[in-house]
């Protein structure tokens, strides 16, 4: 998941690496212990534990699936499953990817809702082949929600501006709703220069990115733009200054 720089944006910059002196050491993002630094309090604190019914996905008579993109070791997963379904339910189900396959099994081993929610791993930049076979299992043609949380940079910065439009259609190609928190470019910026602290390249792509600046406007742009999905509302921003936005297909 992310980086950024001095007071706060430390923390952001840290995103939950093992060794506070080296959080670029994670070039996908995948830190073994993200959630110790930002915990799942700090996005569900703005998403209202009402949102599944408030888009009607709750009658009880459907089943409603959701996708948590780059779910690290799924402390937010499973947080967000209880936050959204009081009581588990047998028709509501969450699965969360990650490419790392180590933090999908620690994922795994601490699951407490193992009926409700599951893991595998999954790169979403890949063969998204079995989130499609995943959907038709089920009967359903797109997960009701999606979540793509602090998983944009780490794309951009490993597959370049294609990549990163590429991951934002296929959300939308596979999903009803997306819930999107970007990370912004100061934590680009953060995450090269520890990258060089620690002797190593930039980023492959870094110095050719033509899509900075505002990265959630960018993304807006290309989800109503390009994948025929409309702005719903944002929940406002994280004690990270990360924004969460909301979208839906038309």
């Amino acid at each position: 998941m992310a980086t950024c720089e001095s007071g706060r944006d430390a923390h952001d910059d840290l995103d939950g690496h093992d060794d506070l002196d080296e959080p670029g050491a994670a070039l996908f993002g995948n830190f073994i212990n993200y959630y110790t630094f930002n915990p799942p309090e700090n996005r569900l604190s703005l998403i209202p534990a009402t949102l599944l019914a408030d888009l009607g996905f709750m009658d009880g008579r459907h089943s409603t699936l959701l996708l948590d993109v780059g779910c690290n070791t799924g402390e937010l997963s499973v947080a967000l499953y209880k936050h959204l379904v009081q009581t588990p339910q047998s028709n509501v189900h969450l699965l969360g990817v990650d490419l790392d396959d180590g933090l999908i099994q620690r994922a795994t081993r601490s699951n407490p809702l193992p009926d409700s929610v599951t893991f595998t791993p999954l790169d979403i930049t890949g063969d998204c082949a079995p989130l499609r076979e995943y959907l038709r299992l089920r009967g359903c043609a797109h997960f009701h929600l999606t979540l793509c949380l602090a998983v944009t940079m780490w794309v951009h910065l490993n597959h370049g501006d294609a990549g990163l439009l590429r991951l934002l259609s296929r959300l939308a190609e596979l999903s009803q709703h997306v819930l999107l928190e970007a990370q912004p470019w100061k934590c680009y910026r953060s995450a090269a220069r520890r990258l060089r602290k620690l002797g190593r390249s930039d980023f492959e792509h870094f110095k050719d990115l033509k899509v900075r600046g505002d990265m959630s406007e960018h993304a807006r742009r290309h989800l109503v733009g390009t994948c025929d999905m409309e702005f719903v509302r944002s929940f406002g921003s994280t004690a990270w200054d990360r924004k969460l936005l909301l979208f839906k297909r038309k």
